[in-house]
């Protein structure tokens, strides 16, 4: 899609490392972006260590009946007996390790949600990519609340309404900055991370989320 079409959230901050929040409220959803909830210096701190302790895997899904590598490593992290899965993949759940830990409790807090779990994905250059979509499985519940914190590189976050694709949006995701998409914004809107014609810097994107139906998954 031509960057012209998109209503575009960018340099409304600068990159002065102060935290600063913009709510962003849309039709039949809102987010709330917090730019810079983390520091660069504490960003950094952070994404060093998930890149080196988490057990990344590049997991496949089939499209039109060939197995296909996802552009991206990912790992599933959560309570015990908590299980997700999309697009036929099953996560099964590793224990937290400290620092994740550490990041849930302290957006359990800012947020006054509960989460038992985070999907963490690494997108390794700008050929990594994650395609529309939307956090919308069952066992997700109603209007879900998901919180969405970024690590390492900048990257254009997007967004359409699936009834009217024509209203799209962007969000440029530097380190530190998380995203709280709430209300029906998972029923109606689709998101992505396409991928990137000028090169980017590894990024880690962490998705705290509440999975309430815990003996499924897809």
């Amino acid at each position: 899609m031509a960057q012209k079409d998109f209503f575009v959230f960018d340099d409304l901050f600068g990159n002065s490392g102060v935290q600063r929040v913009e709510l962003i409220e849309l039709e039949d959803g809102e987010i709330l972006w917090v730019k810079h909830y983390y520091t660069p210096d504490q960003a950094g701190a952070l994404f060093s260590q998930l890149y080196q302790q988490v057990p990344w895997r590049q997991d496949q899904i089939r499209i039109a009946g060939k197995m296909t590598s996802l552009p991206r490593l990912q790992a599933w992290f959560a309570d015990p007996g908590i299980h997700y899965g999309y697009s036929g993949i099953a996560m099964e759940p590793l224990p937290w390790i400290d620092c994740l830990r550490t990041i849930k409790q302290n957006l359990e807090a800012y947020s006054d949600n509960h989460f038992n779990s985070v999907l963490a994905n690494l997108y390794r250059n700008q050929h990594d990519s994650v395609s529309w979509h939307a956090d919308n499985e069952t066992e997700l519940g109603t209007n879900p609340t998901i919180a969405s914190l970024s690590l390492g590189g900048t990257r254009e976050f997007q967004l359409k309404h699936r009834l009217h694709p024509s209203k799209k949006l962007k969000i440029p995701m530097q380190s530190g900055d998380l995203m709280i998409m709430k209300g029906g914004l998972q029923h109606h809107w689709l998101h992505q991370i396409p991928k990137s014609k000028t090169p980017s810097e590894p990024r880690i994107n962490l998705t705290f989320r509440r999975i309430l139906d815990t003996g499924s998954s897809k």
